[in-house]
């Protein structure tokens, strides 16, 4: 294949004819091939992707968003208690993906980081409906009391940190391999792109609220065991799904350099140890070039963007916090209320969590719509950005 999109056939040399399809650069499919444009990629690998990012959202958020309940419920946990429980393990799960995204980037590639990830949420899942089955013999909460150690209350608790592992190897690698399938090259899938991450929310935030509103009501008024055993099948259907699509996918080219916490750890080790600015960590200390510890300059320049990441992540502290209490103490005060609708339905005390998803639902298309995204362009150029 030439520069200008013409190939040469091998059976008459020298005779160019001109490509319908041209190959994506850096890209490959499963076999390691180079992929058409019209044959992978864009919107129609991403449908594929988009639909065990909502099924892993659902099942995420049909355990999390109703998880207080249950504590003080059938496992006969104090509010307290049951808050400390759940933060603990929300503050588990925020964390995991950082131990995800390195694994998928040093040593599995995110597509089979998504595959055992995805299998084993469908294990975490049957093993939390199977421990709903086992019977207890917790009393009411109402005293504060909380139920001692039984097999019950140790297949839960497993289960439900293989949920927030399972979560930790999803989360990081759905959303970035659905956005390797567009070329930022190429100026219509770079504009999908854009697009693709709006949507992309907006079928996590879908997930998530109908997780809320049917689960909650399932769980509160049916069967815990039905309340965790349907993610559990919705996951395994959206795996099978995902597999559908392997031969649409685009593959980033495997290269020889390092993996990028490899690269940004060894230019904080390295300014560390030499006591200097990360500007200096360009040059060896003996003034030479030769050592080994130089990092180069786009190293640097990583280790420099991830600085500057910092006030944000520390801005979102204050969010962060607030935004805890919806799953915990938000949802208990909701028991309380009066939430009858006639005389024989009652809202899930859960669902209130969904208005944030709901806000977001209406919000995304709107913010999609050519012509908001046509003055956004223009306020961009006015600007320089």
């Amino acid at each position: 294949m030439n520069m200008d999109g013409t190939s040469t056939s091998s059976d008459c040399p020298g005779i160019e004819s001109p490509l319908l399809n041209n190959f994506v650069g850096g890209a490959v499919d499963y076999k390691g091939r180079p992929v058409l444009r019209s044959k992978s990629g864009s919107w129609r690998s991403a449908y594929f992707i988009c639909g065990v990012g909502l099924a892993e959202r659902f099942a995420y958020n049909g355990v999390s968003s109703n998880l207080i309940t249950y504590l003080t419920g059938p496992l006969g946990q104090s509010t307290a208690k049951a808050a400390e429980i759940v933060n603990a393990w929300s503050g588990t799960t925020l964390l995991l993906p950082l131990v995800g995204a390195f694994i998928a980037d040093a040593f599995l590639g995110r597509y089979l980081t998504i595959i055992i990830a995805s299998l084993l949420y469908v294990l975490a899942l049957a093993l939390l409906a199977f421990s709903t089955l086992i019977p207890s013999d917790c009393t009411s909460a109402i005293d504060g009391s909380s139920c001692s150690p039984q097999l019950q209350v140790i297949i839960f608790f497993i289960s439900l940190y293989l949920v927030a592992f399972a979560q930790g190897g999803q989360k990081p690698c759905v959303e970035a391999f659905g956005a390797d399938q567009y070329d930022v090259d190429d100026p219509e899938e770079l504009k999908s792109k854009s697009s693709f991450f709006n949507w992309w929310f907006f079928g996590l935030c879908s997930g998530t609220t109908i997780s809320i509103f049917v689960l909650s009501y399932v769980q509160d008024n049916i069967s815990w065991g039905l309340g965790f055993g349907i993610p559990c099948v919705i996951m395994g259907f959206a795996l099978v799904i995902f597999l559908f699509g392997t031969m649409t996918y685009r593959f980033g080219e495997k290269t020889q350099e390092k993996n990028s916490f490899r690269r940004i750890s060894h230019v904080f080790v390295t300014a560390a140890r030499n006591w200097r600015f990360l500007n200096k960590v360009l040059v060896s200390p003996d003034g030479s070039n030769e050592d080994v510890t130089v990092c180069s300059a786009d190293e640097v320049e990583e280790a420099k963007a991830v600085l500057r990441l910092i006030p944000i992540w520390v801005s979102c502290l204050a969010y962060g916090i607030v935004f805890s209490q919806t799953s915990t103490l938000f949802t208990k005060q909701g028991a309380t209320m009066d939430r009858s609708m006639g005389s024989t339905f009652e809202i899930p005390p859960a669902t209130q969590q969904s208005f944030i998803n709901l806000s977001v639902i209406i919000l995304i298309p709107i913010s999609d719509m050519p012509s908001l995204k046509q003055k956004d362009s223009t306020l961009l150029e006015s600007t320089d950005c």
